[in-house]
C-alpha cells in the first residue's frame, strides 16, 4: 500500500476538500461553488482548498482568484463516473477497493491528497438522484475515505429528487457529521434537516440584490432562458410556443427582450427558434454572464426554465414565470422556491399558454433572511478566522434547528 511522502504541508484541519458539479459550465452550479469559495476566503484564507468536480480544468479558470489556496481535481468524480452502467455490486466493490487500498496509478496521488483533508464537503445541487445513479458512489467514496483518514463529512443544500435507492442514500447521509437538503421531498427521503439552497449564500454578490422589499419599478427588459437538456420529447416545443405567445402578447409588447445562457449549447437551441423575436446582439452567452455578473433587478420580467435564474431573479425583485420542463426533477426544484415565497407563476410542462408573470414584493427581504440562515450554517461549519473554535463570529451566527429552518422556508 502506498503511503504519502513526508512533506511540509498544512495540518489536516486546514485542508478542505469540496465536491461539486463545477466546470460544465452551468451557471447555477458555478454560482454555488463561487459563493463557498468567497466565504472560505474570509473564513479560512490560509486553507488549502481542493475542488473535486467533473471538469477541473475549466473550473480553475472560472474560480481563479476566489480563494488563494484553491486547487482543482476530478479524483472522486472520475472514480464514480467510470462505474456508470456497470453491475452495481461490482461497482461498489471497485470504489471500496480503490479508495481503501490504493494501488491504482490513475487515482493514487489524488486519493493520497484527499486523505490529508480535515473536511470533505459536498456542495449543494441536484446531482445525487436517479437521473445519474452512479453519482451516489461519490458518497460511498467519501465514507471509505473517512474510514482511512478520519475526515469530517458534511453536505449542504442537496436536492435528492427523483430518488434512487432511497434507503442507501438515507444511510449514507445519516453517517455524515452534518447534512442539509433544500426541498421537502429531499428532507422526507433523507431525514436530514432542511436548509436554503446554497445559492442563497452568494446573494450579496449580486448587483441587483438589496435585501429590502421591492417597490414599484418601471417596466424594464424581458429576459428569457429555456433549456433543451433535462426535458422530455416535445416539451421544448411547448415551452418555446409558450414563450413566443408571451413575447407577442399585449402584456410584454414594446419591451426589450434579451436571452441569457446558463449552459452553453443547451440553452442556445431555444434562442435559435426565437431569433425573430430576440436580436442576436441581445443574446448573452455564459462567458459574458460570468464576467459581467447576473443582470436581474426590479422591473424586469423573466421567462425561464432554469431553477437558479428563478431564485436569483426573484431575489432581486424581478417578476417571472417558471416554465417546467420535467414533471419530477424541475418541478420539485421550482416548487421549493414557490414555497419560499418568490411569488412567481408556473407554466406547467406541456402548456403552450404562458402563465402571466408575477412576483412577491417581499421576497427580496425573505431572500435576505434565507441568506442569513445559510450564512449561519456556513459559519457553524467553518467558524470565521479569529473566532474561538466552535463559536461562530457575529450576532446572528447560531444555526437554526431543522424545524426553525423549515418554518422560515415556508414564509
Amino acid at each position: 500500500m502506498l503511503e504519502p511522502a513526508p512533506t511540509e504541508r498544512p495540518p489536516a484541519a486546514d485542508v478542505l476538500y469540496l465536491v461539486g458539479t463545477s466546470g460544465h459550465p452551468n451557471f447555477g452550479d458555478e454560482f454555488i461553488a463561487a459563493a463557498w469559495l468567497r466565504f472560505l476566503a474570509r473564513a479560512r484564507p490560509g486553507a488549502e482548498v481542493w475542488l473535486d468536480c467533473p471538469n477541473p480544468g475549466l473550473a480553475s479558470h472560472l474560480f481563479a482568484g476566489l480563494h488563494p489556496g484553491l486547487r482543482t481535481t476530478d479524483t472522486l468524480w472520475r472514480l464514480a463516473v467510470e462505474t456508470a452502467g456497470t453491475d452495481p455490486v461490482a461497482a461498489d466493490a471497485h470504489v471500496d477497493r480503490v479508495v481503501t487500498h490504493l494501488g491504482t496509478p490513475r487515482y493514487d496521488l489524488g486519493l493520497l491528497g484527499a486523505r490529508r483533508a480535515g473536511t470533505v464537503h459536498f456542495l449543494g445541487g441536484g446531482y445525487l438522484n436517479s437521473i445519474w445513479p452512479h453519482h451516489g458512489r461519490l458518497l460511498r467514496a467519501a465514507l471509505r475515505l473517512r474510514e482511512v483518514s478520519g475526515a469530517r463529512l458534511v453536505a449542504t443544500g442537496l436536492g435528492l429528487a427523483p430518488a434512487a435507492k432511497a434507503e442507501e442514500l438515507r444511510a449514507a447521509l445519516g453517517a455524515f457529521d452534518h447534512a442539509t437538503v433544500r426541498d421537502a421531498p429531499s428532507a422526507q427521503l433523507s431525514r436530514a434537516d432542511r436548509a436554503p439552497d446554497d445559492a442563497f449564500l452568494g446573494l450579496p454578490g449580486l448587483a441587483g440584490f438589496t435585501g429590502a422589499p421591492a417597490g414599484e419599478a418601471a417596466d424594464d427588459d424581458v429576459w428569457v432562458c429555456l433549456q433543451s437538456d433535462m426535458s422530455e420529447p416535445g416539451v421544448l416545443d411547448d415551452a418555446v410556443a409558450a414563450v413566443r405567445a408571451a413575447l407577442t402578447g399585449p402584456a410584454l409588447a414594446g419591451r426589450t427582450v434579451r436571452y441569457l445562457e446558463a449552459i452553453p449549447g443547451a440553452d442556445r437551441a431555444a434562442f435559435d427558434r426565437l431569433a425573430d423575436l430576440v436580436p442576436e446582439e441581445n443574446f448573452v452567452p455564459f462567458t459574458r454572464l460570468w464576467q459581467e455578473g447576473f443582470p436581474a433587478r426590479p422591473g424586469q420580467t423573466w421567462l425561464t426554465s432554469r431553477f437558479h435564474f428563478h431564485l436569483l431573479a426573484a431575489a432581486c425583485g424581478a417578476a417571472g414565470t417558471a416554465l417546467e420542463v420535467s414533471p419530477d426533477y424541475y418541478r420539485v426544484k421550482h416548487q421549493s422556491l414557490l414555497e419560499a415565497g418568490t411569488g412567481w407563476s408556473v407554466t406547467p410542462t406541456g402548456s403552450t399558454a404562458p402563465a402571466p408573470p408575477t412576483r412577491s414584493h417581499d421576497f427580496p427581504a425573505t431572500a435576505a433572511r434565507l441568506h442569513r440562515t445559510k450564512l449561519r450554517e456556513a459559519e457553524e461549519l467553518y467558524p470565521v478566522a479569529g473566532a474561538p473554535e466552535g463559536i461562530p463570529a457575529g450576532p446572528e451566527s447560531r444555526t437554526l434547528p431543522g424545524r426553525a429552518v423549515a418554518r422560515l422556508l415556508r414564509r
